[in-house]
């Protein structure tokens, strides 16, 4: 596992070490769950990822045609991160 430093301003360690505390874990956890949630990814995973997409993408639309099929999974996707966005902006942790 690799290590990283970075620099925050007091206020947000201050912030982010009471999040930790009021979860009970780690400040290394909460940056885990952020970069997971804005999706962030490696290579390896984003490519099993849009191979399960497409597999499940043309099983469920069998006769459609490729293009179909991709404007379909980019709405799919573009979906999901509007979900995502709008549940982050409901998490008091998220809250400025």
């Amino acid at each position: 596992m690799a290590r990283l430093t970075i620099t925050l301003s007091d206020e947000k360690h201050r912030a982010l070490k009471q999040v930790a505390a009021r979860r009970g874990t780690t400040i290394g956890a909460i940056i885990e769950e952020s970069l997971d949630q804005a999706g962030v990814k490696s290579e390896e995973d984003a490519v099993a990822i849009l191979e399960r997409a497409w597999r499940n993408a043309t099983e469920a639309m069998g006769d459609m045609t490729e293009a179909q099929v991709t404007d379909w999974a980019v709405d799919e996707v573009r979906d999901y991160r509007r979900q995502r966005h709008e549940r982050m902006d409901d998490d008091p942790a998220n809250a400025h």
